[in-house]
Protein backbone atom coordinates (compact mmCIF):
# COMPACT_ATOMS: atom_id res chain seq x y z
CA UNK A 1 0.00 0.00 0.00
CA UNK A 2 1.52 3.32 -1.15
CA UNK A 3 2.49 5.82 1.58
CA UNK A 4 -0.05 9.19 2.50
CA UNK A 5 2.68 12.02 1.05
CA UNK A 6 4.40 13.77 3.67
CA UNK A 7 4.04 17.69 3.41
CA UNK A 8 6.34 19.86 4.64
CA UNK A 9 4.28 21.57 7.07
CA UNK A 10 0.08 21.05 6.63
CA UNK A 11 -2.10 23.02 8.19
CA UNK A 12 -3.79 21.75 11.63
CA UNK A 13 -6.64 22.97 12.94
CA UNK A 14 -7.03 23.54 16.86
CA UNK A 15 -11.20 21.83 16.91
CA UNK A 16 -12.12 25.62 17.88
CA UNK A 17 -11.77 27.65 14.84
CA UNK A 18 -15.57 26.70 13.94
CA UNK A 19 -16.71 28.49 16.95
CA UNK A 20 -15.39 31.43 16.25
CA UNK A 21 -16.32 31.08 13.01
CA UNK A 22 -19.76 30.69 13.62
CA UNK A 23 -20.05 33.21 15.88
CA UNK A 24 -19.23 35.28 13.07
CA UNK A 25 -21.44 33.84 10.84
CA UNK A 26 -24.98 34.13 13.64
CA UNK A 27 -23.48 37.63 14.62
CA UNK A 28 -23.40 38.40 10.61
CA UNK A 29 -19.66 39.81 10.77
CA UNK A 30 -18.12 37.98 7.66
CA UNK A 31 -16.94 41.74 6.40
CA UNK A 32 -13.55 42.90 7.06
CA UNK A 33 -12.55 43.88 10.39
CA UNK A 34 -15.53 42.59 13.57
CA UNK A 35 -15.10 41.19 16.89
CA UNK A 36 -12.74 38.24 15.66
CA UNK A 37 -10.33 40.85 14.26
CA UNK A 38 -10.18 42.25 17.56
CA UNK A 39 -9.71 39.48 19.82
CA UNK A 40 -7.11 37.94 17.14
CA UNK A 41 -5.21 41.25 17.34
CA UNK A 42 -5.67 41.16 21.11
CA UNK A 43 -4.24 37.58 21.52
CA UNK A 44 -1.18 38.16 19.13
CA UNK A 45 -0.62 41.38 21.04
CA UNK A 46 -0.48 39.19 24.59
CA UNK A 47 1.45 36.43 22.47
CA UNK A 48 4.52 38.82 21.20
CA UNK A 49 4.97 41.01 24.48
CA UNK A 50 5.36 38.32 26.51
CA UNK A 51 9.49 37.96 27.24
CA UNK A 52 11.01 35.08 29.38
CA UNK A 53 12.49 35.91 33.04
CA UNK A 54 11.98 39.56 32.11
CA UNK A 55 8.97 42.29 31.70
CA UNK A 56 6.31 42.04 29.13
CA UNK A 57 6.60 44.15 26.12
CA UNK A 58 4.09 47.10 24.72
CA UNK A 59 3.66 46.25 21.19
CA UNK A 60 0.18 46.64 19.35
CA UNK A 61 -0.51 44.08 16.41
CA UNK A 62 -2.53 45.17 13.66
CA UNK A 63 -4.26 42.16 11.92
CA UNK A 64 -3.88 42.38 7.91
CA UNK A 65 -4.90 40.75 4.92
CA UNK A 66 -1.28 38.93 3.83
CA UNK A 67 2.26 39.47 5.76
CA UNK A 68 3.30 41.14 1.98
CA UNK A 69 0.69 43.69 2.76
CA UNK A 70 2.40 43.79 6.10
CA UNK A 71 5.59 44.44 4.54
CA UNK A 72 4.08 47.01 1.98
CA UNK A 73 2.81 49.00 4.12
CA UNK A 74 5.11 49.37 7.06
CA UNK A 75 7.89 50.52 4.29
CA UNK A 76 5.04 53.02 3.77
CA UNK A 77 5.35 53.95 7.24
CA UNK A 78 9.38 54.61 7.21
CA UNK A 79 8.33 56.96 4.31
CA UNK A 80 9.47 55.06 1.68
CA UNK A 81 9.32 56.20 -2.01
CA UNK A 82 10.46 56.52 -5.37
CA UNK A 83 13.83 57.05 -5.65
CA UNK A 84 14.48 55.13 -1.87
CA UNK A 85 16.48 52.63 -1.22
CA UNK A 86 16.01 49.98 1.13
CA UNK A 87 18.64 47.44 2.71
CA UNK A 88 17.11 43.92 2.46
CA UNK A 89 18.33 40.61 3.33
CA UNK A 90 19.19 38.48 0.38
CA UNK A 91 18.23 35.05 1.45
CA UNK A 92 14.61 35.29 1.59
CA UNK A 93 11.16 34.79 -0.23
CA UNK A 94 10.51 37.56 -2.90
CA UNK A 95 7.62 39.14 -0.52
CA UNK A 96 10.65 40.34 1.74
CA UNK A 97 11.60 42.28 -1.65
CA UNK A 98 8.43 42.90 -4.09
CA UNK A 99 6.85 45.81 -1.80
CA UNK A 100 9.81 47.89 -1.70
CA UNK A 101 9.61 48.08 -5.71
CA UNK A 102 5.73 48.34 -5.34
CA UNK A 103 6.90 51.90 -4.43
CA UNK A 104 9.13 53.08 -6.58
CA UNK A 105 12.17 52.24 -4.50
CA UNK A 106 14.96 49.67 -4.74
CA UNK A 107 15.96 47.15 -2.90
CA UNK A 108 19.87 46.97 -2.01
CA UNK A 109 20.19 43.25 -1.31
CA UNK A 110 22.79 41.93 1.47
CA UNK A 111 24.22 38.49 1.99
CA UNK A 112 23.94 35.99 4.96
CA UNK A 113 26.51 34.88 7.76
CA UNK A 114 27.04 31.29 7.86
CA UNK A 115 25.82 31.05 11.95
CA UNK A 116 22.34 31.62 11.19
CA UNK A 117 22.35 31.98 7.35
CA UNK A 118 20.66 35.54 7.96
CA UNK A 119 21.77 38.94 7.45
CA UNK A 120 25.64 39.36 7.74
CA UNK A 121 25.80 42.83 10.04
CA UNK A 122 29.13 43.87 8.37
CA UNK A 123 28.01 43.59 5.19
CA UNK A 124 25.32 45.59 6.67
CA UNK A 125 27.06 48.25 7.50
CA UNK A 126 29.67 48.15 4.52
CA UNK A 127 26.62 48.63 2.33
CA UNK A 128 25.09 51.69 4.55
CA UNK A 129 28.57 53.52 4.27
CA UNK A 130 28.40 52.69 0.33
CA UNK A 131 25.19 54.37 -0.38
CA UNK A 132 25.63 57.13 0.98
CA UNK A 133 29.02 57.82 -0.91
CA UNK A 134 27.38 56.58 -3.63
CA UNK A 135 23.82 58.37 -3.53
CA UNK A 136 24.07 61.00 -0.98
CA UNK A 137 21.69 60.03 1.25
CA UNK A 138 20.69 56.82 3.68
CA UNK A 139 19.01 54.10 3.44
CA UNK A 140 14.93 54.51 4.62
CA UNK A 141 14.94 51.22 6.12
CA UNK A 142 16.50 47.78 6.72
CA UNK A 143 14.63 43.97 6.79
CA UNK A 144 16.23 41.58 8.37
CA UNK A 145 14.71 37.72 7.79
CA UNK A 146 14.20 34.95 9.70
CA UNK A 147 14.68 32.67 7.48
CA UNK A 148 13.01 29.31 8.16
CA UNK A 149 12.47 30.34 11.43
CA UNK A 150 15.85 31.10 12.80
CA UNK A 151 16.55 34.38 14.53
CA UNK A 152 18.49 36.99 12.59
CA UNK A 153 21.77 38.52 14.53
CA UNK A 154 19.51 41.26 15.89
CA UNK A 155 21.81 42.79 18.40
CA UNK A 156 23.96 43.81 15.67
CA UNK A 157 21.68 44.38 13.52
CA UNK A 158 19.50 47.07 15.65
CA UNK A 159 23.22 48.53 17.42
CA UNK A 160 24.04 49.37 13.27
CA UNK A 161 20.42 50.27 12.85
CA UNK A 162 20.73 52.72 16.02
CA UNK A 163 24.46 54.39 15.36
CA UNK A 164 22.99 55.30 11.51
CA UNK A 165 19.04 56.28 12.65
CA UNK A 166 17.62 53.82 10.14
CA UNK A 167 14.37 51.84 10.97
CA UNK A 168 14.47 48.34 11.20
CA UNK A 169 11.32 46.24 9.68
CA UNK A 170 11.79 42.63 10.75
CA UNK A 171 10.12 40.02 8.50
CA UNK A 172 9.29 37.15 10.85
CA UNK A 173 6.88 35.98 8.15
CA UNK A 174 8.42 32.67 8.70
CA UNK A 175 9.59 32.86 12.68
CA UNK A 176 6.47 33.82 15.04
CA UNK A 177 7.12 32.38 18.30
CA UNK A 178 11.00 32.06 17.52
CA UNK A 179 13.33 34.01 19.91
CA UNK A 180 16.36 35.93 20.39
CA UNK A 181 17.46 36.10 24.22
CA UNK A 182 13.98 35.35 25.12
CA UNK A 183 12.53 38.07 22.77
CA UNK A 184 10.03 37.05 20.51
CA UNK A 185 10.95 37.93 16.76
CA UNK A 186 9.28 40.78 15.19
CA UNK A 187 9.30 42.87 18.36
CA UNK A 188 13.02 44.27 18.38
CA UNK A 189 12.55 46.94 15.36
CA UNK A 190 9.92 50.13 14.58
CA UNK A 191 7.78 47.44 13.01
CA UNK A 192 7.46 43.35 12.46
CA UNK A 193 6.06 41.45 10.08
CA UNK A 194 3.86 38.12 10.56
CA UNK A 195 2.60 35.61 8.24
CA UNK A 196 -0.88 33.54 8.52
CA UNK A 197 -0.66 31.83 5.10
CA UNK A 198 -1.42 28.02 4.71
CA UNK A 199 1.67 26.36 5.38
CA UNK A 200 2.80 28.69 8.51
CA UNK A 201 3.20 27.95 12.08
CA UNK A 202 -0.56 29.22 12.35
CA UNK A 203 -2.80 29.92 9.63
CA UNK A 204 -5.66 31.93 9.13
CA UNK A 205 -6.08 30.28 5.53
CA UNK A 206 -4.56 33.34 3.87
CA UNK A 207 -3.29 36.62 5.81
CA UNK A 208 -0.75 38.76 7.95
CA UNK A 209 0.23 41.16 10.70
CA UNK A 210 2.19 44.48 11.54
CA UNK A 211 3.61 44.50 15.08
CA UNK A 212 3.56 48.01 15.52
CA UNK A 213 6.15 49.91 18.53
CA UNK A 214 2.70 51.78 20.01
CA UNK A 215 -1.16 51.92 19.56
CA UNK A 216 -0.91 55.42 17.23
CA UNK A 217 1.77 53.37 15.25
CA UNK A 218 -1.15 50.94 14.82
CA UNK A 219 -3.57 53.47 14.08
CA UNK A 220 -1.81 54.97 11.42
CA UNK A 221 -1.32 51.36 9.59
CA UNK A 222 -5.19 50.57 9.80
CA UNK A 223 -5.86 53.81 8.21
CA UNK A 224 -3.67 52.92 4.99
CA UNK A 225 -4.93 49.59 5.11
CA UNK A 226 -8.89 50.79 4.88
CA UNK A 227 -8.42 53.20 1.97
CA UNK A 228 -6.98 55.94 3.66
CA UNK A 229 -10.44 57.10 4.66
CA UNK A 230 -10.59 60.78 6.35
CA UNK A 231 -13.12 60.93 8.95
CA UNK A 232 -16.15 62.54 6.98
CA UNK A 233 -20.01 61.52 6.11
CA UNK A 234 -18.90 60.75 3.05
CA UNK A 235 -15.65 59.33 1.47
CA UNK A 236 -12.62 62.09 1.71
CA UNK A 237 -9.12 60.11 0.42
CA UNK A 238 -6.12 63.22 1.40
CA UNK A 239 -3.70 60.09 0.72
CA UNK A 240 -2.90 56.83 -1.15
CA UNK A 241 -4.87 54.23 0.77
CA UNK A 242 -4.87 50.09 0.47
CA UNK A 243 -7.47 47.05 0.70
CA UNK A 244 -5.53 45.42 3.30
CA UNK A 245 -7.88 44.72 5.95
CA UNK A 246 -8.26 41.03 7.62
CA UNK A 247 -12.11 39.28 7.96
CA UNK A 248 -13.63 38.32 10.31
CA UNK A 249 -13.93 34.79 9.14
CA UNK A 250 -9.88 34.78 8.40
CA UNK A 251 -9.93 35.81 12.21
CA UNK A 252 -12.13 33.67 13.75
CA UNK A 253 -9.44 31.11 12.32
CA UNK A 254 -6.22 32.65 13.86
CA UNK A 255 -7.85 32.71 17.27
CA UNK A 256 -8.75 29.02 17.36
CA UNK A 257 -5.45 29.08 16.12
CA UNK A 258 -3.91 30.81 18.89
CA UNK A 259 -5.08 28.20 21.23
CA UNK A 260 -2.90 25.88 19.88
CA UNK A 261 0.53 28.22 18.69
CA UNK A 262 2.52 26.73 21.90
CA UNK A 263 2.05 23.38 20.93
CA UNK A 264 2.54 23.85 17.59
CA UNK A 265 6.27 25.62 18.12
CA UNK A 266 6.86 22.96 20.58
CA UNK A 267 6.36 19.98 17.57
CA UNK A 268 8.46 21.18 15.34
CA UNK A 269 11.11 21.95 17.84
CA UNK A 270 10.54 18.31 18.58
CA UNK A 271 10.65 17.17 14.67
CA UNK A 272 14.01 18.93 14.70
CA UNK A 273 15.68 17.22 17.91
CA UNK A 274 14.79 14.32 15.86
CA UNK A 275 15.80 14.68 12.77
CA UNK A 276 19.30 15.83 14.13
CA UNK A 277 19.14 12.31 16.42
CA UNK A 278 18.38 10.09 13.78
CA UNK A 279 20.61 12.26 10.96
CA UNK A 280 23.96 12.46 13.12
CA UNK A 281 25.60 9.55 11.78
CA UNK A 282 24.47 9.75 7.97
CA UNK A 283 27.81 10.89 6.58
CA UNK A 284 27.60 14.39 4.42
CA UNK A 285 23.90 15.19 5.55
CA UNK A 286 24.13 18.29 7.98
CA UNK A 287 21.36 19.30 10.06
CA UNK A 288 20.81 23.51 10.39
CA UNK A 289 20.77 24.12 14.20
CA UNK A 290 20.46 26.87 16.66
CA UNK A 291 24.08 28.59 16.27
CA UNK A 292 24.13 29.81 20.11
CA UNK A 293 21.94 29.48 23.27
CA UNK A 294 20.61 33.51 22.32
CA UNK A 295 18.72 31.65 19.78
CA UNK A 296 15.97 29.53 19.54
CA UNK A 297 14.42 28.85 16.28
CA UNK A 298 10.44 27.68 15.88
CA UNK A 299 12.11 25.46 12.92
CA UNK A 300 8.84 26.12 10.81
CA UNK A 301 10.88 24.20 8.24
CA UNK A 302 13.87 21.85 9.00
CA UNK A 303 16.89 22.32 6.80
CA UNK A 304 19.68 20.49 5.85
CA UNK A 305 23.06 20.57 3.46
CA UNK A 306 23.91 18.08 1.39
CA UNK A 307 27.91 17.09 1.05
CA UNK A 308 28.84 17.92 -2.85
CA UNK A 309 30.83 14.95 -2.88
CA UNK A 310 28.11 12.51 -1.95
CA UNK A 311 26.07 10.93 -4.69
CA UNK A 312 22.62 10.40 -4.73
CA UNK A 313 20.63 7.42 -6.80
CA UNK A 314 19.57 8.66 -9.96
CA UNK A 315 21.59 12.07 -9.52
CA UNK A 316 22.94 11.66 -13.15
CA UNK A 317 18.86 12.48 -14.31
CA UNK A 318 18.89 15.64 -12.58
CA UNK A 319 17.58 18.32 -14.72
CA UNK A 320 16.67 16.58 -17.69
CA UNK A 321 13.10 17.22 -17.65
CA UNK A 322 11.63 20.65 -17.24
CA UNK A 323 9.02 20.87 -14.00
CA UNK A 324 5.79 20.82 -14.67
CA UNK A 325 4.09 20.48 -10.94
CA UNK A 326 3.80 22.54 -7.97
CA UNK A 327 7.34 22.50 -6.11
CA UNK A 328 6.23 23.55 -2.57
CA UNK A 329 3.58 26.09 -3.90
CA UNK A 330 -0.18 25.62 -3.59
CA UNK A 331 -0.68 27.62 -7.52
CA UNK A 332 1.35 25.26 -9.06
CA UNK A 333 3.35 26.62 -12.26
CA UNK A 334 1.45 28.94 -14.39
CA UNK A 335 4.09 30.54 -16.07
CA UNK A 336 6.03 27.79 -17.84
CA UNK A 337 9.96 27.85 -17.82
CA UNK A 338 11.51 27.61 -21.25
CA UNK A 339 14.68 25.69 -19.95
CA UNK A 340 15.32 22.90 -17.01
CA UNK A 341 18.42 24.91 -15.96
CA UNK A 342 19.47 27.99 -15.11
CA UNK A 343 23.20 29.87 -13.51
CA UNK A 344 22.25 29.53 -10.33
CA UNK A 345 20.56 26.18 -8.79
CA UNK A 346 21.30 23.41 -6.15
CA UNK A 347 23.70 20.99 -7.05
CA UNK A 348 22.69 17.72 -9.20
CA UNK A 349 22.66 15.55 -6.01
CA UNK A 350 20.08 18.19 -4.00
CA UNK A 351 18.13 17.80 -6.76
CA UNK A 352 18.26 14.06 -7.52
CA UNK A 353 17.73 13.93 -3.32
CA UNK A 354 14.47 15.76 -4.03
CA UNK A 355 12.97 13.57 -7.00
CA UNK A 356 13.88 10.67 -4.64
CA UNK A 357 12.18 12.14 -1.75
CA UNK A 358 9.02 13.49 -4.07
CA UNK A 359 9.00 9.55 -5.77
CA UNK A 360 8.85 8.01 -1.66
CA UNK A 361 6.01 10.47 -1.48
CA UNK A 362 7.88 13.19 0.78
CA UNK A 363 7.62 16.82 -0.08
CA UNK A 364 11.08 18.60 -0.02
CA UNK A 365 12.31 21.86 -1.52
CA UNK A 366 15.28 23.42 -2.55
CA UNK A 367 16.10 26.45 -0.30
CA UNK A 368 14.95 29.62 -1.36
CA UNK A 369 17.14 31.09 -4.22
CA UNK A 370 18.87 34.32 -3.17
CA UNK A 371 17.12 37.02 -4.61
CA UNK A 372 20.07 38.85 -6.10
CA UNK A 373 20.33 35.67 -8.05
CA UNK A 374 16.79 36.06 -9.43
CA UNK A 375 16.50 38.05 -13.16
CA UNK A 376 14.02 40.09 -11.95
CA UNK A 377 16.38 41.76 -10.08
CA UNK A 378 19.45 41.40 -12.13
CA UNK A 379 20.13 45.42 -12.10
CA UNK A 380 19.40 45.86 -8.36
CA UNK A 381 22.48 46.51 -5.81
CA UNK A 382 24.02 43.98 -3.91
CA UNK A 383 26.50 43.24 -1.38
CA UNK A 384 27.74 39.86 -1.70
CA UNK A 385 29.98 37.21 0.22
CA UNK A 386 29.22 34.20 -1.40
CA UNK A 387 27.44 32.40 1.62
CA UNK A 388 23.48 32.17 0.45
CA UNK A 389 24.73 31.71 -2.97
CA UNK A 390 26.55 28.30 -1.84
CA UNK A 391 24.00 27.18 0.90
CA UNK A 392 21.40 27.64 -1.95
CA UNK A 393 23.35 24.77 -3.80
CA UNK A 394 23.48 22.53 -1.19
CA UNK A 395 20.62 22.84 1.04
CA UNK A 396 17.19 21.18 1.33
CA UNK A 397 14.24 21.82 3.32
CA UNK A 398 12.43 18.76 5.18
CA UNK A 399 8.91 18.12 6.54
CA UNK A 400 8.50 19.75 10.12
CA UNK A 401 4.42 20.47 10.17
CA UNK A 402 2.10 19.52 13.05
CA UNK A 403 1.12 16.51 10.85
CA UNK A 404 4.79 15.24 10.61
CA UNK A 405 5.13 12.09 13.09
CA UNK A 406 7.53 10.59 14.78
CA UNK A 407 7.48 7.50 12.69
CA UNK A 408 7.35 10.44 9.39
CA UNK A 409 10.96 11.33 10.60
CA UNK A 410 11.72 7.59 10.88
CA UNK A 411 10.94 7.03 7.53
CA UNK A 412 12.05 10.64 6.10
CA UNK A 413 15.38 9.65 7.12
CA UNK A 414 15.12 6.03 6.19
CA UNK A 415 14.77 7.18 2.50
CA UNK A 416 17.36 9.71 2.75
CA UNK A 417 19.88 6.84 3.81
CA UNK A 418 18.68 4.64 1.00
CA UNK A 419 18.95 7.89 -1.43
CA UNK A 420 22.89 7.84 -1.20
CA UNK A 421 24.36 5.09 -3.30
CA UNK A 422 27.71 4.35 -1.88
Amino acid sequence: MKRERILLCLAHMSGKEQDFIKEAFDQNWVVPLGPNVNGFEKDLESFVNHRVGTAPLDKSVVALSAGTAAVHLALIACGVGPGDEVLVQSFTFCASSHPITYLGATPVFIDSERESWNMDPDLLENAINDRIAKTGKKPKAIIPVALYGMPYKIDKIMEIAGRYEIPVIEDAAEGLGSRYNGQVLGTFGKYGVLSFNGNKMITTSGGGALVCDNAEDKNTIMWYATQARESYPYYQHEAIGYNYRMSNICAGIGRGQMTVIDDHIAHHKHVQQLYCDLMKDVKGITMHTNPSPEYDSNFWLCTATVDPDIKIKGQENAYKAIITGAVGGAAGVIHAAETATTDCQPNDNVEALRVYLDKANIEARPLWKPMHKQPVYRNAPAYTNGVSESLFKVGICLPAGPYVTDDDVRYIVDTIKDSIDD
